[in-house]
């Protein structure tokens, strides 16, 4: 891992946007004006998928993905001008919170501005530029063997930093070389050494795919020299397995904590429930009692949190990538999870939740979840459970009167606790 990654990353709540799809307008100024709701929740990354230009040819939808870039430096016309997009950053940082914008550097669209300058750059098969990746039809690969691709690269990262830009989100990053990224982390370090760098790394599944058709792929252990957070995809479908009852919540419970063992000390994982390549939460979880769980279990999870706008309205519908499809704030005011986010949120920016020593508590029942952390001070107990029913636990606890964290209810403990609607989150101090 980058060896000056701070522990304090963990502490981070990260709230990514779709323009085109997030107001009215699709553009900087109606998320402009959504910026106070959005501070107002806690957050303190505001992460944007691409805000370029998007290639026509061989495009999918009606407008195109995003992911299938023209123009490395300049601004989709849909979302605004470059000036825009200077007001969005100042914007964000008047509100305290900082801007991540989504790199896409594994390929761009055909007929990009790059391949129009630069063809040589690409990868071709059979004379042709292609992709390596047969689905991904509407965009061409960059080939790394050519110097002068990395320093055109390089300098589009240094001109976003220079704009006020505060991290970077890295498009299938391990399909890029990590040496690549090592020197573009090295080189925005003189500009901004509070930089952050978040790798989407893949599903170990994807990344032995890629291995099999003869290129490179990178692991996440290879990743956390260069990145400072990765994509939990490494264990992402397991949790997707047990919602869907193909596996026990134990199998999910235990590749959570191997991640203790097979990662440097100062890992930091992004732990989401969706996000715009995942399905909804909501649209296979229905009840409203779980998905409260699985929030509070989220945000106790080592590591930073990430919300997907529309996630706060228990939204089952996830946004097209390729047409406008505006997210329903409809319920918004509603008595959904906004309250609850919001004091995870806080709950999540305690020290002990990025210094704290981490464990998985063994429990007999099948659906319930209990994770601690400790210092020298106390030690901080979490109760998930993932059934519409209350379940009772006996557990070695000093009796006494706690605090509920997450809703300032009082919790009775004597010989156990009882885990009902809402997650319990408790101190005992030592």
């Amino acid at each position: 891992m980058a060896k000056n990654t701070p522990l304090s990353l963990r502490n981070l709540t990260i709230y990514q946007v779709y323009v085109r799809n997030h107001s009215e307008t699709g553009d900087f100024h109606g998320l402009i004006k959504d910026l106070d709701r959005i501070q107002a929740l806690g957050v303190d990354v505001l992460y944007l998928i691409p805000i370029h230009p998007v290639g026509q040819v061989n495009r999918k939808g009606t407008l195109g993905s995003v992911y299938s870039i023209a123009d490395y430096r300049a601004i989709n016309p849909e979302y605004g001008t470059m000036e825009d997009f200077k007001r969005l950053i100042a914007e964000t940082h008047q509100r305290g919170m900082k801007l991540m914008i989504d790199i896409v550097f594994n390929h761009t669209s055909h007929a990009s501005k790059l391949y129009q300058e630069h063809p040589e750059w690409f990868y071709h098969r059979d004379g042709k530029p292609t992709n390596r990746v047969g689905d991904w039809y509407d965009i061409i690969d960059l080939d790394f063997s050519h110097r002068p691709l990395w320093d055109y690269l390089l300098e589009t990262l240094e001109f976003y930093v220079e704009l006020g830009v505060d991290g970077y989100r890295c498009d299938v990053a391990p399909l890029v070389p990590l040496d690549f990224w090592l020197e573009a982390r090295e080189r925005i370090n003189r500009i901004n050494p509070n930089f952050i760098w978040l790798s989407e790394s893949v599903h170990k599944s994807f990344i032995k795919y890629i291995r099999d058709l003869g290129f490179e792929a990178h692991s996440d252990g290879e990743m956390y020299q260069a990145f400072d957070i990765l994509y939990d995809y490494d264990i992402f479908d397991y949790l997707h397995h047990y919602l869907k009852g193909e596996v026990s919540l134990q199998t999910y419970l235990t590749e959570i904590y191997n991640q203790e063992m097979i990662y440097p000390s100062n890992y930091v994982k992004l732990r989401n429930l969706e996000n715009h390549d995942q399905p909804r939460i909501a649209s296979f979880v229905s009840s409203r009692r779980i998905l409260n769980h699985l929030h509070g279990f989220l945000f106790f999870q080592k590591g930073a949190a990430m919300i997907y706008a529309g996630q706060e309205c228990f939204n089952t519908h996830r946004p097209s990538l390729f047409d406008r499809d505006p997210v329903d704030w409809s319920n918004l005011d509603s008595d959904h999870c906004v309250p609850l986010l919001q004091r995870l949120i806080q709950i999540k920016k305690d020290p002990i939740m990025a210094t704290g020593i981490f464990n998985i508590v063994n429990v007999p029942h099948d659906h319930l979840a209990v994770m601690t952390y400790e210092n020298q001070e106390k030690i901080r107990y979490g109760f998930f459970h993932f059934k519409d029913e209350d379940v009772t636990l006996t557990l070695d606890l000093p009796k006494g009167t706690y605090s509920n964290l997450v809703d300032g209810s009082t919790i009775q403990i004597e010989d156990s606790i009882t885990v009902k609607e809402t997650p319990i989150i408790i101190d005992v101090m030592k």
